[in-house]
């Protein structure tokens, strides 16, 4: 089990969560169509719902400069094979700074 964040943009809030694999993070985020994006330089990655603008779901939030997402998201580190998931590196109170809700 891998160490991670889930992101609730309908409460305003980041939790912490375990994930073990991309269906974990599929239940957590709600839908099977997953896509991801590397926050900063290392190796942490945002996972989301592809198809959330489609599906309208609501809340909306954005890391940095990334596009805006809806609906939840699960931020989780990636070993360097770019598959296997391993613990965020990043601490709850820097994600919160760099989280911006909409």
């Amino acid at each position: 089990m891998a160490k991670a964040f889930m992101i609730s943009p309908e409460d305003k809030t980041i939790e912490a969560t375990e994930v073990g694999d991309l269906e974990a993070i599929a239940a957590l985020v709600g839908y099977d169509s997953i896509e991801s994006d590397q926050i900063g330089d290392g190796s942490d990655r945002l996972f989301f719902d592809e198809e959330c603008f489609i599906r309208g779901a609501s809340g909306r939030f954005k890391i940095d400069k990334l596009i805006p997402v809806a609906g939840k998201g699960v931020v989780v580190g990636v070993a360097s094979d770019g598959v296997t998931l391993a613990d965020v590196s990043l601490e709850k109170d820097e994600l919160l700074a760099r989280t911006h809700f909409e």
